[in-house]
């Protein structure tokens, strides 16, 4: 038995929208046998634009049930069925998101006649609710209310029941059901058939474009947690809604990946990717010296005339940064930035600063920890080194190149022909050149820390 639903709400957001009505056609397979419809109080506001879409205004639902009085009968009209809507995750979340506020949790398998249409009735212009039931013949009443939208997808879930039952290989429905998350544009061969492999991974929308990139260890496995993930929220619903093919490249090692990853963020700028969209920072960790002698590390934007000792995406992190290595080496918060007031700073007068503000400390001895701080976050500059990891087949190695403090590439070399060279600047030949980007040196810095891979300095 199907239990095909369809809701209006007073907006798009599940974890912050109400319900205003509700209807649900039992369907045996061949036709509807049951129907419960309901307006529902949603205890808020109906926002004007609702109104004018749905027809439903406040005075209407002034005296409707409220969810809870409804709810029983929810569950009744739907337990141990097979929960199918236009765009399912939308009504299914919003249900699940009413019920979690009750405490209770509302599990049940869905089908969403999006998907069903677009694998039993392929090339298609569109998938929308009015274009299918003008295509079909279907006569739509009282759009955009919950019982003539649930009337609507249960006529066009009769056809496509009809039509799956002259596919003689292949039970869609039955796949549709086992798969659910899959995005409508997916087939589940397609995931099948990713490697579970170290790599960098696409999101494809219909014309090609690269709308989302990621890496991961398992690219199989990591791409489905995503499908897994996208009825929580309304990033992850749009670009379910948009994913058309999926494209990816295998690269055997972890900083590969992400470098790569990195780099072609910075490429296609992909519309649902927002980290390390940005080809430079704005921010920087910057040091001065004081006419007493003592070193400030403080958080400003970077301006032509001057350049930082670190780079950052805004000043919170930079102070975030300074404030880590203020605490764990005793320094100054006035001399960091963090204490603005006259006199000495609050760390001096509970014992954790030894005096640098009122010159107490010898500026000798407190620059040295200050100087600590600049060394690691510059231990780049200046650095010749190879990073040498798994390939992407065991008889391969990766190459990740450090010139002179600059990221250069990455490249690919056999086992074998690594072995016999022994001058390390001939490996040079194999690195794809790359732009030095401070994501990248930061990938390196945090990857060298816990990487067991082998480091050649030259």
């Amino acid at each position: 038995m199907f239990a095909i639903v369809d809701i209006e709400t007073t907006g798009s957001k599940p974890d912050y929208d109400k319900i205003i009505e509700i209807a649900i056609y039992l369907h045996d397979g061949e036709k509807i046998v049951d129907a419960f419809c309901s307006l529902i109080n949603p205890e808020r506001y109906i926002p004007d634009f609702i109104t004018k879409l749905t027809g439903i205004s406040n005075a209407m639902v002034a005296d409707a049930p409220k969810f809870y009085e409804v709810a029983k009968k929810i569950i009744q009209f739907t337990e141990g069925h097979i929960f199918v809507a236009h765009h399912v995750h939308f009504d299914y979340s919003f249900l699940k998101n009413e019920f979690r506020s009750l405490g209770y949790k509302y599990q049940r398998h869905t089908l969403c006649t999006v998907r069903l249409s677009r694998k039993l009735i392929p090339n298609l212009p569109s998938y929308s609710l009015d274009r299918l039931c003008e295509s079909l013949g279907i006569k739509v009443h009282q759009r955009h209310r919950a019982q003539g939208d649930a009337e609507a997808t249960a006529k066009l879930f009769t056809r496509l029941v009809q039509i799956n039952r002259s596919q003689i290989e292949n039970d869609i429905i039955e796949a549709e059901i086992k798969f659910p998350t899959l995005p409508p544009k997916i087939t589940q061969e397609q995931v099948c058939n990713l490697p579970e492999e170290t790599g960098v991974y696409y999101f494809h929308d219909e014309v090609g474009s690269v709308i989302y990139v990621g890496k991961s260890r398992n690219i199989r496995k990591r791409i489905a947690s995503h499908f897994q993930l996208f009825s929580k929220n309304r990033k992850h619903s749009a670009l379910k809604e948009t994913i058309a093919d999926i494209s990816y490249q295998i690269t055997g090692s972890e900083l590969v990946a992400l470098l790569l990853e990195s780099a072609e963020i910075k490429k296609y700028k992909p519309r649902f990717n927002k980290a390390q969209r940005r080809d430079k920072y704005l921010y920087g960790i910057f040091v001065r010296k004081d006419v007493k002698g003592y070193l400030h590390l403080y958080a400003d934007k970077i301006k032509n005339e001057k350049e930082p000792i670190y780079f950052t995406q805004s000043s919170a992190i930079a102070r975030a940064i300074i404030e880590k290595y203020q605490q764990k080496l005793k320094l100054c918060q006035k001399l960091c930035d963090m204490y603005r007031h006259a006199g000495a700073c609050f760390g001096y007068r509970v014992g954790e600063c030894a005096g640098a503000c009122v010159s107490q400390e010898p500026f000798e001895e407190y620059n040295k920890r200050v100087e600590q701080v600049i060394a690691q976050l510059n231990q780049f500059k200046k650095s010749n080194f190879c990073i040498i990891g798994q390939g992407r087949t065991p008889t391969e190695r990766s190459l990740v190149w450090i010139e002179n403090g600059l990221y250069g590439g990455f490249g690919f070399i056999d086992k074998e022909t690594l072995d016999t060279i022994s001058n390390i600047q001939s490996l040079k030949s194999f690195i794809q050149k790359q732009t030095d980007t401070q994501d990248a040196q930061k990938i390196i810095r945090q990857y060298l820390e816990t990487s067991q891979d082998k480091v050649i300095y030259f």
